[in-house]
């Protein structure tokens, strides 16, 4: 008789290793992106085109006599006030407190045109790029991004910031130079009468270069300031955060925009046909370097009120708009 061979049970296979778990982020790192992911998806929302032209017409009404200081001193000549409040002195005492607000119109029709544009354009482009909580939109795109919206913006309100430069510096001028605009609309009626449509794009380069270098300074370094705050410090996306924002915003803005700011009143206030080349070489030739940052203290002194007023007045746009459609912060 054949032995039967008894089978030997074969050995059961060892378990596989569970696989390891990747290790807990810190709690700090995971707040950093939940804020920073709520900033992006405020990011990604589409607001009204038109909340900046209104946002900065309010804050104008606000810093409009700080503006027409700042062009009285960069247009200054003879015996004429070298101080912000003396300017402010000599203005009230020769014009009345009305005299603050010379120009307001203008100023009024230029944020509706060139505010309007560049920061319509620039949050339009700004919430496309940001639609992806995960990949929101570089520091390096909303900086040109940016500089384009203020490019066009330049081109839009070109008119109107004629306009401007020209009432506010108006009653400055002897009684026999004075144009008399008594408003803005019928003050592009007279420059396109007096001197036809092409007064309309008078320093239109120098414009819509610190346009876009105003709009980079202000509105992109807003946002990176403000995401910075949000990301690595205690504050939240509040009035806190947005005012400390918004003065760092505003320095960027004066300090960047400050020289380019000289040359285009020059060149706007001008009658005759002078070029951005002889404006330059005839403020050279008489200043220096200096007439780069000649008056970069009232430039501040208005560029940080009008950027803190307007980034204030923007956020309660859209905290208003996202009430009324029911758009949840959290």
């Amino acid at each position: 008789m054949q032995a039967v061979e008894t089978q030997k049970p074969s050995p059961s296979p060892s378990p596989a290793p569970a696989p390891s778990q990747p290790a807990p982020l810190p709690p700090a790192t995971i707040q950093r992106a939940d804020k920073m992911a709520q900033v992006h998806k405020k990011h990604a929302t589409h607001y009204p085109f038109w909340f900046g032209g209104s946002a900065s017409s309010m804050a104008a009404v606000v810093t409009h006599p700080l503006d027409l200081g700042t062009v009285r001193l960069q247009m200054r000549h003879g015996d004429l006030p070298k101080t912000m409040s003396g300017t402010f002195t000599h203005i009230v005492r020769n014009n009345g407190l009305r005299g603050l607000y010379n120009g307001l119109s203008a100023s009024l029709l230029r944020q509706t045109t060139y505010s309007t544009a560049r920061f319509g354009i620039y949050e339009d482009l700004k919430s496309r790029l940001s639609t992806d909580e995960a990949k929101p939109a570089s520091g390096a795109t909303l900086v040109f991004i940016a500089a384009a919206s203020g490019f066009i913006g330049g081109f839009a309100g070109n008119a109107a910031d004629v306009l401007n430069v020209r009432m506010q510096h108006d009653a400055a001028l002897p009684p026999a130079q004075r144009r008399n605009y008594a408003h803005a609309l019928d003050g592009l009626a007279k420059m396109t009468r007096q001197e036809g449509l092409g007064s309309w794009f008078r320093g239109i380069w120098p414009n819509s270069l610190r346009a876009a270098a105003m709009t980079t300074s202000q509105l992109a370094s807003y946002d990176i300031f403000k995401g910075l705050l949000i990301a690595h410090t205690a504050m939240g996306d509040g009035l806190g955060t947005h005012f400390v924002a918004s003065t760092l915003a505003g320095m960027v803005a004066a300090t960047v925009t400050s020289p380019i700011d000289v040359i285009k009143t020059r060149v706007m206030s001008a009658s005759g046909k002078s070029s951005m080349v002889q404006v330059l070489r005839d403020v050279y030739a008489a200043e220096g370097l200096r007439w780069m940052f000649k008056g970069w203290t009232p430039s501040f002194l208005r560029l940080g009120p009008q950027t803190i007023c307007t980034f204030l007045f923007l956020e309660s746009h859209r905290s208003v708009y996202k009430k009324i459609k029911g758009i949840d912060d959290e």
